[in-house]
């Protein structure tokens, strides 16, 4: 999973610092979005034509990763 992870890329001076895919302006809040329309992974690729089938994987994990976060209660 960690090289899955690696697809996903963080620069400040890119698309406001949001996640993106491999350093393309794709975002993974994009990604998820079409997938969220009810688009398949198939759908997503032909939608996105410079997405790799992994990318969608690694959006996924990164997603579930950051929503997965403990919560302290004071």
């Amino acid at each position: 999973m960690p090289t899955l992870l690696s697809r996903i890329t963080i620069n400040p001076k890119q698309c406001g610092g949001r996640p993106c895919i491999r350093g393309m302006r794709i975002r993974v809040a994009d990604v998820l979005d079409l997938l969220a329309t009810g688009l398949s992974n198939s759908e997503v690729l032909e939608e996105l034509p410079d997405l790799e089938p992994e990318d969608i994987q690694a959006a996924l994990i990164y997603a579930a990763r950051k929503l997965n976060h403990v919560v302290l209660v004071g």
